[in-house]
């Protein structure tokens, strides 16, 4: 998109820049329609201006504004309330929750939450393949069991484990940008699939001892630091980069900000946090204006609880899948216990009954050799 002049320095005198809606309107236009403007409905018709400020697509005959297939699209907040909540967001270090943004542009808690879950939308990664260096790393989401009270914990969750926790994949380029993908967990399937997705073949990794990069190892040229023993550098090969994002941009997040967050959007917050860490070196104005070169796209509220649900209905049948083999051999071996449990229970009735029988009969014989 284009480059667009603000004239705004900081936060003091953002309101100049966008004082009432139609100065929202116009930037939004600037950014959208460089050249000329562009039917939503049909890239090459012909674009009528109305006289209510709107346009009309000149081969559909439908009207439409410049919010029209945006993240903007069909919110009844003013667009200067979404840029307010859009500055907050993209120049807040540690994040901005959705009560607090409530507070600051007076609407209501769900819509604030909304708005900004429509604006971490946009914060998703669109490049090309990540080349050069590259360090992966994996972290956890989620409270220590320990700290939580006695009736919520649960058994088997502490290291790697995802029973209470959400997995995420860390792909960072020395001297560049970094990319998270959530993943079910930590093993070998559900890492491999994002490496490549995201990482060019011809780059070197740089990784640790996880076993769950075993595949990734075959395919690509890699180094490894083991921490298990100790080792956290060996030349060039080193982790610190990655483990440094999850520290400063985002475990700080969780626990200065976002207090409490959804596994099932989990996704969309790291976005957040790979495009702040991706920007750290422009100024604020200048994010805030990156900002709207990926806001061309647009959901409803339904649409993203649906989503995750969805998708969490997914993970739900891979792992069912994995785990049928597990549970039916499981059935099958209570099966065998409870027949033996009950051919035990039958051969110790019977054989109290072959007791009591015998104890009768000798009982009976001394009776009659008494009487005889």
């Amino acid at each position: 998109m284009k480059k667009v002049k603000l004239n705004f320095t900081d936060f003091s005198n953002f309101h100049k820049a966008f004082p009432t809606e139609q100065s929202c309107i116009r930037f939004l236009e600037k950014k959208r329609w460089p050249k000329r403007v562009v039917s939503p409905y049909d890239s090459e018709a012909k674009v009528y201006k109305r006289g209510d400020g709107k346009y009309r697509c000149g081969k559909t005959g439908k009207n439409f504004n410049v919010t029209v297939g945006t993240i903007f699209h069909g919110s009844k907040i003013p667009l200067w309330k979404w840029f307010f909540a859009i500055y907050l967001l993209t120049s807040r270090k540690k994040g901005l929750s959705a009560l607090q943004l409530a507070r600051d542009v007076s609407i209501t808690p769900k819509s604030a939450w909304l708005m900004l879950m429509k604006i971490r939308g946009a914060f998703v990664y669109t490049g090309g393949l990540l080349a050069g260096e590259i360090e992966l790393d994996e972290t956890f989401v989620g409270g220590k069991n320990q700290f939580r009270h006695k009736n919520k914990r649960l058994p088997k969750s502490q290291g790697r484990s995802h029973a209470d926790k959400t997995a995420v994949m860390g792909m960072l380029q020395r001297n560049g940008i970094v990319v998270c993908k959530v993943t079910i967990d930590t093993k070998s399937k559900s890492l491999t699939k994002p490496i490549r997705e995201t990482v060019d073949k011809d780059a070197m990794l740089y990784m640790d001892e996880w076993q769950g990069y075993n595949t990734i190892k075959k395919e690509y040229n890699h180094k490894v630091v083991d921490h298990g023993k100790g080792k956290y550098v060996i030349d060039d090969a080193y982790t610190n980069n990655i483990e440094g994002f999850w520290g400063n941009f985002c475990k700080r997040s969780f626990s200065g900000c976002y207090n409490m967050c959804s596994g099932a959007h989990m996704h969309r917050y790291f976005d957040e946090f790979a495009f702040r860490y991706n920007t750290r070196k422009v100024t604020d104005k200048e994010r805030f204006e990156e900002f709207f070169d990926n806001i061309e796209y647009q959901t409803t509220y339904n649409e993203i609880v649906n989503e995750f649900k969805e998708r969490n209905r997914r993970q739900l049948l891979e792992i069912a899948d994995e785990q049928w083999p597990i549970w039916k051999e499981e059935q099958e071996r209570k099966e065998q216990a409870k027949e033996e449990k009950k051919a035990k229970k039958a051969a110790q009735q019977q054989a109290k009954v072959e007791a009591a029988f015998k104890a009768g009969f000798q009982a009976g014989q001394e009776s009659q050799a008494s009487q005889g």
